[in-house]
C-alpha cells in the first residue's frame, strides 16, 4: 500500500505560500444530493470532520518556491477524492481564475473518479473539466500535473492525461479503471501504475514526495507567463563541439559523424542549456529512448527542444518529437531540433506502430509551426526520417556531420553496386556539411565559437 498525503499537509509541503479560495456550493443543502441519495449528506459531514476540508478538491492561489500558480490538491480522505457537482464548479473555477491571473495551473491529482451519489450529475462534470482545460490551453497558460494515489476514472481523463507535463508519484496507481472495477484477469499489472504510465509514454517523469517541490518550481520556471511569447526570437545556432576541419570526401564526413568519440546530443544540450526538463512519449501507449524532448533555459530564455541521439528513430520518437513541437507552438516558445539519426527504425515492429504516418505527422508539426525552429545537423542525417526534424530555411550543420537521400551502403544496393563501390557512392550524393552548403540545403556550417 503506497502512503496517501492528505491535500492540506501536501500543500504545506509543496507550497513556501498559499491562498484559499472557498467558492459558495452550487448544490442546495439538506437533499441528499441532486439524487436525494439517503445518507449523502450525514456521508458528507462525517468526511469534512475527518478530513478538515469541506470538500474533495481544495484550491487557491499558490507560491512554489519563487513561483506562481494556481493549485488544485485533491483530498482522497474526502470520499476517495470523488467528483461530484461541487468539486467539478471548483475545478473549473479554478481554471478560470488562472487564466483572469495569467497563471499556470498545477494539480495534484488523487482521485477515484466521479461521485457515486450525484450520478450523471457528477459524470458530466467530465464534460465542464475537460472544457474548462480547453479554454486554458488555447490561452496559452501551462498545466501541470501530479498523479497521486491512485488518479483513476474520470480525473485521468478528463483533467489529468491531458496536461502538458504529467508527473507521478511512483508505486501510485493510475488506470482509468479503478481496482473493483478493472478486469479481474489482469488486476495486479504494472500498466495500472505510475510507472506503467510512465514506460507506454503517457507520463514524463517519476516524482518522490520529498522533490516535488523542487521539481515543480524548475518546471513552473521555466514555464513562467513572461517567458511566453507568440512570436519569439529564433533560438541561437549551438557551437560545434567536435571536429573544426571539413571532410575531404564524402566517406570521410560519414565515417567522421559515425564516431564512437563524436560529441552527441548530450553533450550539445548540457553545453546549450543550464537547466533542462524532460517530456517523455508520445501519448499513445509508445517511448523512444533514442529522442530525447524537453525544456531548457538559455541565456534566460525557455526553449523547447528535440534531440536525435544516434539511433534509428521510431514511431513513438517522431510522435514525441511533434508533439514537443506542438507544445512550444501554444506556449510561444522557440524549438532547437538536433538531427542525428541513421533513419527511420525500418523493423516489422516500426511498420505496425505506424512509422509512415508518424513521420508525417512530425513533417506537418515542423511545417505548420507558429514559432521558429532552429536546427543543428550533429552527426548523421539519414533520410527521411532525419528530415522530418529538420527545419526549412533555419538548418545549420557541424564539421563532422553530414545529410543523405540514403545511407552510401544502402544507396550502393540499390545501383547494384558491390560494397567496393561505396564510398564512390558517398561522393556522388554530396552529402559533405561544404555540399550541403553549396546546394543550399543548410544556412551555415556551425564553428567553435557560435
Amino acid at each position: 500500500m503506497v502512503d496517501r498525503i492528505g491535500a492540506r499537509p501536501l500543500i504545506e509541503q509543496v507550497c513556501t505560500r498559499f491562498r484559499e479560495w472557498r467558492p459558495e456550493p452550487v448544490t442546495e443543502a439538506g437533499r441528499d444530493g441532486p439524487l436525494e441519495w439517503t445518507g449523502y449528506d450525514d456521508q458528507r459531514s462525517l468526511a469534512r470532520r475527518r478530513t478538515g476540508t469541506d470538500e474533495s478538491v481544495v484550491c487557491g492561489h499558490a507560491w512554489i518556491g519563487a513561483q506562481q500558480a494556481v493549485l488544485i490538491a485533491f483530498e482522497f480522505g474526502f470520499l476517495g477524492g470523488s467528483v461530484g457537482q461541487d468539486a467539478g464548479a471548483r475545478i473549473v473555477a479554478a481554471f478560470a481564475r488562472a487564466r483572469e491571473l495569467g497563471l499556470p495551473v498545477v494539480s495534484l491529482v488523487a482521485s477515484g473518479g466521479s461521485r457515486i451519489q450525484e450520478g450523471i450529475c457528477a459524470l458530466r462534470q467530465l464534460q465542464h473539466i475537460t472544457r474548462a482545460c480547453l479554454l486554458t490551453r488555447q490561452a496559452g497558460l501551462p498545466h501541470i500535473t501530479v498523479l497521486r494515489n491512485p488518479t483513476t476514472g474520470g480525473m485521468w481523463a478528463s483533467l489529468a492525461a491531458g496536461a502538458d507535463l504529467v508527473l507521478a508519484a511512483p508505486a501510485a496507481a493510475v488506470a482509468f479503471g479503478g481496482s473493483r472495477v478493472r478486469h479481474q484477469d489482469d488486476p495486479d499489472d504494472t500498466a495500472f501504475t505510475a510507472e506503467g504510465k510512465l514506460s507506454t509514454g503517457q507520463a514524463d517523469l517519476l516524482v518522490e514526495d520529498s522533490e516535488l517541490a523542487d521539481v515543480l518550481a524548475t518546471a513552473l520556471e521555466l514555464l513562467d507567463p513572461a517567458r511566453l511569447n507568440p512570436s519569439p526570437e529564433p533560438a541561437e545556432v549551438p557551437a560545434a563541439l567536435g571536429q573544426e576541419d571539413l571532410p575531404d570526401s564524402g566517406w570521410a564526413a560519414v565515417q567522421r559523424a559515425r564516431a564512437e568519440t563524436r560529441p552527441r546530443a548530450s553533450a550539445y544540450l548540457d553545453s546549450y542549456f543550464t537547466t533542462r526538463f524532460s517530456i517523455a512519449g508520445d501519448r499513445t501507449g509508445g517511448t523512444d529512448a533514442g529522442m530525447w524532448c524537453g525544456l531548457g533555459e538559455h541565456h534566460g530564455r525557455t526553449i523547447v527542444y528535440a534531440a536525435q541521439t544516434g539511433t534509428a528513430t521510431t514511431p513513438a520518437g517522431f510522435r514525441t518529437a511533434g508533439r514537443a513541437i506542438r507544445l512550444a507552438c501554444r506556449l510561444g516558445l522557440a524549438v532547437l531540433t538536433l538531427v542525428d539519426t541513421p533513419g527511420a527504425a525500418n523493423t516489422a515492429e516500426s511498420e505496425r506502430a505506424g512509422v509512415g504516418p508518424a513521420i508525417a505527422e512530425l513533417f506537418t508539426a515542423v511545417a505548420e509551426a507558429t514559432v521558429p525552429i532552429t536546427t543543428l545537423v550533429i552527426g548523421e542525417g539519414g533520410s527521411g526520417g532525419a528530415l522530418a526534424l529538420a527545419a526549412p530555411e533555419r538548418t545549420w550543420i557541424t564539421p563532422d556531420a553530414y545529410f543523405a537521400v540514403i545511407a552510401p551502403e544502402s544507396g550502393a544496393a540499390i545501383l547494384k553496386r558491390g560494397r567496393e563501390h561505396v564510398a564512390e557512392v558517398a561522393a556522388g550524393l554530396r552529402l559533405r556539411p561544404q555540399d550541403l552548403l553549396e546546394l543550399g540545403f543548410v544556412r551555415g556550417i556551425a564553428s567553435p565559437d557560435r
